[in-house]
């Protein structure tokens, strides 16, 4: 993990210092803003409007309790994915540094453990408190699948690349399916009775995010390595350079995967239920297929019609997403920058008002601090 810095200034705000797709750093910071804000303006707005609008997208604004799917449960998937769509350029670029497949090998793995360790420390694992002394975590679970695609991705050609995302999809619902479980026998997906679950109380040390499953557990990470060897297929045909297949027609076969992805996600789902706590097969295909969806639109206008200017309040979260997941996590307190700044307003404002006030002064001091980053390229790189 290190920073990286440069004193050399954008001359124009479109412009993505990395060199990198302007539409994948908008797409990333578009993820991630409704987990630094973006969810509690909406219940502001659904609270103060009463609009009919806003309380739907309020109620997708949260978790799924167990089978099914919401907005939200979406967040966590995407970002996997477009990990994965940046595989094929990171790979590239250090190729063409001349590094040697023993240094890329070194540098996966190092990245998986800073993840991991990363992970523990958001879920406070320093507090050394028994009761709260969790191992597994959303770091760790991007962490371990992004480093086994990246194996699979540096020893097997796009064939058998398509062959392990199937493959790991079909062997995941099958051990689900098929192997039992002490007391509930096979095939028993409830929050008690899983395998996964099963496998996390008997194996992972430390406590769990529930009493019986642990979402970023064990088995689960199976399917989550096709999660990231999806978007490492969008990331290869992004990286196409034949004129048969322009940007156009780029997005649009993006686009068209991403509604297969969902028809194939509902029909798996209907003996595999579509389930974000357990990472069943049905669940990468459907939220693969939005996540395809939304790379495709966003490449097309970002990329493919040159429309920028919107982006750029993305861009700026987007480039330091890591950094902003960690930070935000009781090392940087900025509700209380927000409040230092904006009490007063608040509290003289109409009731109805204050949630609005509140969680847009919040997104303000976070985009805030991630600009003045951004405006001296400082990126967390891991």
């Amino acid at each position: 993990m290190k920073m990286t810095s440069s004193n050399t200034k954008s001359s124009s705000a479109s412009k993505n210092p990395s060199g990198r797709l302007y539409s994948l750093d908008a797409l990333r910071g578009f993820d991630m803003f409704w987990i630094t804000g973006g969810q509690k303006l909406v219940f502001a707005l659904a609270t103060v409007t009463g609009w009919p609008l806003f309380e739907w997208m309020n109620s997708q604004m949260h978790h799924v309790a167990w089978n099914g799917f919401a907005f939200y449960d979406m967040i966590f998937p995407l970002f996997l994915f477009l990990a994965g769509v940046s595989m094929p350029y990171s790979f590239e670029a250090r190729r063409n540094r001349g590094e040697t497949r023993q240094k890329i090998y070194l540098h996966a793995l190092k990245r998986m453990l800073v993840l991991v360790v990363l992970g523990m420390l958001v879920n406070r694992i320093l507090e050394l408190n028994p009761d709260n002394l969790r191992f597994a975590s959303v770091l760790g679970r991007i962490g371990i699948a992004w480093f086994l695609a990246a194996m699979i991705v540096l020893n097997a050609g796009i064939r058998w690349q398509i062959a392990w995302f199937w493959g790991l999809l079909i062997l995941y619902c099958l051990l689900m399916l098929l192997v039992p479980v002490p007391g509930f026998g096979a095939g028993d997906l409830s929050p008690e009775g899983n395998l996964a679950g099963y496998i996390d109380r008997l194996l992972l040390p430390g406590t769990m995010y529930t009493e019986f499953n642990e979402p970023e557990g064990i088995l689960s990470t199976i399917p989550s390595v096709s999660t990231a060897l999806l978007g490492v297929f969008a990331g290869h045909l992004l990286r196409l350079k034949t004129g048969r297949l322009n940007g156009m027609k780029k997005a649009l076969v993006l686009i068209g995967t991403g509604i297969l992805g969902l028809i194939l996600g509902m029909a798996w789902g209907t003996f595999f239920p579509i389930n974000k706590n357990l990472w069943t097969s049905s669940f990468v295909l459907y939220a693969g297929g939005w996540s395809l969806m939304l790379l495709g639109l966003f490449y097309l206008v970002i990329d493919v019609w040159k429309m920028k200017r919107w982006a750029f309040f993305f861009v700026v979260i987007g480039m330091n997403s890591i950094t902003i997941y960690v930070l935000q996590h009781r090392i940087l307190r900025f509700d209380i920058i927000r409040d230092f700044f904006l009490k007063g307003i608040h509290d003289l404002s109409p009731e109805a008002l204050q949630p609005f006030i509140s969680s847009l002064g919040y997104i303000a001091m976070v985009w805030l601090f991630l600009w003045f980053l951004y405006r001296n390229r400082i990126f967390l790189k891991v």
